[in-house]
């Protein structure tokens, strides 16, 4: 009897969707990139900056391991649940130890040491229970020998960091490039996705629960104030500016990019789901909380936290988070669309030169100004791709068009 049934597992069958269990461990990320965001709002310096980026970057490598081997077996079936469990356990310990992962709090365990074990359990526990749920797949037993290498050269760099505090940061940036540039030289022949929709859906969760954090930020900013006409207006705005980023994936990009990732098949389909999902969607994500952050600031302007003032101007990392997230995150969005379907969405591209152009703008401006001027640039281009891509959304939106790469080089908004 094979080790998959004795264990109670169903592999996965393509059109297979996102389970409740996976969302219920997307849980501890909702958390954890909170965690990362106030990791930031208390260091508002370049290096708070730097290490909250680096912080994601890793919490993200966790979070797409897992779901690279949920697709390769039902997430709530046999073994697999309890696996899931007890990585949601460790995540969420991990997740507590992040404000204090670089600079240790006096008292208790070592915070670096904590968050650097929890890392390589999680890690392990990826690697070995994903050899047990790939019996019979040669391929991907010799791909996941090969990923222990920069797995384990990670793991060590990152405890090497908790011991020497003077170099801590140059360790991180180290243990990320071994381990992203481990998985990406070992090549994509071997791994699998067994259900394309599964796949692309997990990743399009994971871009809803980031965009929920900037939603977070926009009250918290003003939690503890008295509701007022500038609190209700950049309310709006900070609204506005999120729905255009969900607009900008959903409404298009994210349906055609599962179709493609669908008909692609093999080593093929393997290295489009790591480039496109894996690598390419941490900027946007990245860009999101970025945002978050600089959403956080201006609403405590305009709220008037701490004697400030809607007619304060929101200058330095707040502005630069603000408004460079969302550039950030249309870079990931033409480096996907790119991979995906070999173009470029060239309005996309004038909007993040514009964004870039108009920071010394903003920075001359009230917050009122900023925070406006933001939003009207992403009503704007969100406008403008409705308008132009009319008649081509509306036959992907309701299935009218099925799209091959080809069909994408000019069309896509």
């Amino acid at each position: 009897m094979s080790t998959p049934r004795r264990a109670g597992l169903r592999v996965l069958n393509e059109g297979a969707r996102v389970t409740s269990l996976e969302l219920f461990f997307d849980l501890v990320f909702v958390f954890a990139i909170t965690q990362v965001s106030e990791l930031m709002a208390h260091d508002p310096r370049w290096t708070g900056v730097l290490h909250g980026m680096l912080m994601l970057a890793l919490l993200w490598w966790c979070w797409c391991c897992y779901s690279w081997m949920g697709n390769r077996v039902q997430a709530d079936e046999g073994l697999a649940r309890l696996v899931l469990f007890a990585v949601t356990l460790v995540m969420l310990v991990a997740s507590v130890t992040i404000p204090e992962a670089f600079h240790d709090l006096p008292g208790g365990l070592s915070g670096p040491v904590v968050f650097a074990c929890c890392y390589l359990v999680v890690r392990v526990l990826h690697l070995v229970f994903y050899w047990l749920f790939s019996v019979g797949d040669a391929g991907l037993r010799r791909q996941l020998v090969r990923a222990a290498v920069p797995m384990g050269g990670g793991a060590a760099l990152l405890f090497a960091a908790s011991f020497v505090p003077a170099h801590q940061t140059l360790l991180w940036v180290l243990a990320l490039a071994v381990d992203y540039g481990g998985v990406l030289a070992i090549g994509a022949a071997g791994w699998s996705v067994r259900s394309a929709s599964h796949f692309a859906e997990r990743h399009g969760l994971i871009i809803i629960i980031a965009l929920g954090e900037s939603v977070v930020s926009i009250g918290v900013g003003v939690s503890s104030q008295p509701i007022s006409w500038p609190i209700i207006f950049g309310i709006a705005c900070g609204l506005v500016i999120a729905g255009t980023l969900w607009w900008s994936y959903f409404d298009v990009v994210a349906p055609v990019a599962e179709r493609v990732l669908t008909k692609a098949r093999g080593a093929r389909r393997s290295a489009l789901a790591r480039d496109s999902y894996t690598y390419l969607h941490l900027p946007m994500v990245a860009g999101i909380v970025l945002l978050s952050l600089g959403l956080k600031q201006a609403m405590s302007y305009l709220g008037g936290v701490h004697g400030a003032s809607g007619s304060a101007r929101l200058v330095g990392i707040p502005l630069y988070a603000m408004y460079g997230g969302v550039a950030l995150y249309l870079v990931g969005h033409f480096g996907f669309r790119l991979r995906n379907v070999g173009s470029v969405n060239w309005a996309r591209v004038v909007v993040t030169l514009l964004l870039v152009a108009l920071v010394p703008v903003a920075a001359q401006l009230p917050v009122f100004g900023s925070l406006g001027l933001l939003t009207a640039v992403c009503v704007g281009w969100i406008g403008y791709e409705v308008l132009r891509y009319d008649d081509f959304r509306r036959s992907v939106r309701t299935g009218e068009h099925e799209h091959g790469e080809s069909d994408m080089t000019d069309q896509t908004a």
